[in-house]
């Protein structure tokens, strides 16, 4: 990331420029439950024009938008894109500080595939890079701060669109799925010392931590803050039963946090479980934990009627997940690009 940021060319300006002014074509905050319906259809269609295996519901996002954090805030940091009064696009700002010392201004657009190629994602990002330098300028922080955006490898127009402005990818992400509709192997033992529990919702908030706890020395970064968590705890899809969890007395030594999404099984025709989340914080690491609650999970996802099981890793992860989760069978199945490049704040 040594490159200095390039100027945008005439080229890129133009096309900004046509697309802002196509006819109808109008650009407004988000406006509440009232849009949600409208964000799902629009990330639904681009995941299924870029063949990923992923879908969301009004229902999802309500949960993810209605609890405003200093880092994110739905009303402040969302916004959609209208042609002739119709939702074309989806887009929404956050910042984060990440493990790796930057402090990272994230940006995230959905545009339906249909409206592609007219100039709107040029238009949509330049927008964001001033929404975002507009952020950056109210923070007084020692970080280097960045820009961040990302997307499916097999979204080729975004992937070019970064790079003719100047990102650079930085890190891959890997969605790994598995049959478990016929042999899996045997449930491990668990390490000495150690066993899983039921937990419920009065568990949450420990499960929580341990979880942001565990990842803290992994790349990138996450919002803990208690809107964050409340994201997280009114998911229709919050199911403590589904959470395969290990203590060592009152310590949660580990754990995995899975889930079923019935609309998205639907919708694909599929029916599979998400190990939404693994891991194992550092006291407990190198013996064979994570290994055992994986294949405790598979277990108990075929119990409730599951054919496969799918989850994310960073393919550089430090812990070797990559490597574990393909010696329990997963194979990689969807590649995704993680793109950075330097902010330079102007003066206020």
């Amino acid at each position: 990331m040594t490159a200095a940021r390039p100027e945008t060319t005439d080229m890129q300006t133009d096309t900004a420029a046509h697309a802002a002014t196509l006819p109808g074509l109008v650009v407004r905050p988000f406006a509440g439950e009232a849009d949600l319906a409208e964000i799902a259809r629009i990330q639904n269609a681009e995941w299924e024009a870029d063949g990923v295996r992923g879908r969301t519901t009004p229902e999802e996002l309500a949960a993810w938008l209605s609890h405003p954090s200093e880092q994110f805030d739905a009303r402040r940091d969302v916004s959609l894109t209208e042609v002739d009064g119709r939702v074309v696009a989806v887009t929404q700002v956050d910042w984060i500080d990440a493990t790796d010392g930057v402090r990272e201004y994230r940006s995230r657009c959905w545009l339906d595939p249909v409206y592609r190629r007219r100039g709107i994602g040029t238009m949509l990002l330049l927008r964001s890079e001033q929404r975002r330098r507009q952020m950056a300028a109210g923070h007084d922080t020692d970080r280097p701060k960045v820009l961040g955006v990302g997307t499916a490898e097999t979204n080729l127009g975004g992937n070019a669109l970064f790079r003719r402005f100047g990102y650079e990818p930085v890190r891959w992400f890997f969605d790994m799925e598995r049959a478990i509709d016929g042999g899996l192997p045997e449930i491990p033992a668990l390490p000495a010392g150690i066993e899983v529990r039921p937990v419920g919702r009065e568990h949450a908030r420990q499960v929580w931590e341990a979880d942001h706890d565990a990842f803290r020395d992994h790349w990138g970064g996450a919002d803990a803050s208690d809107a964050s968590f409340q994201r997280w705890l009114d998911s229709p899809e919050f199911d403590p039963s589904l959470q395969v969890v290990a203590w060592d007395g009152d310590e949660i030594a580990g754990a995995v946090l899975n889930a079923i999404y019935p609309e998205e099984n639907e919708a694909l025709g599929v029916r599979r479980g998400w190990l939404d989340s693994v891991f194992t914080r550092r006291a407990w690491r190198r013996r064979g934990l994570a290994r055992a609650l994986i294949v405790r999970s598979l277990h108990l996802l075929r119990e409730r009627g599951m054919e496969g099981a799918v989850l994310g890793v960073d393919a550089d992860n430090p812990s070797g997940a990559l490597g574990l989760y393909e010696s329990v069978g997963f194979a990689a199945t969807e590649r995704f690009v993680a793109y950075r490049r330097p902010l330079e704040v102007p003066s206020p």
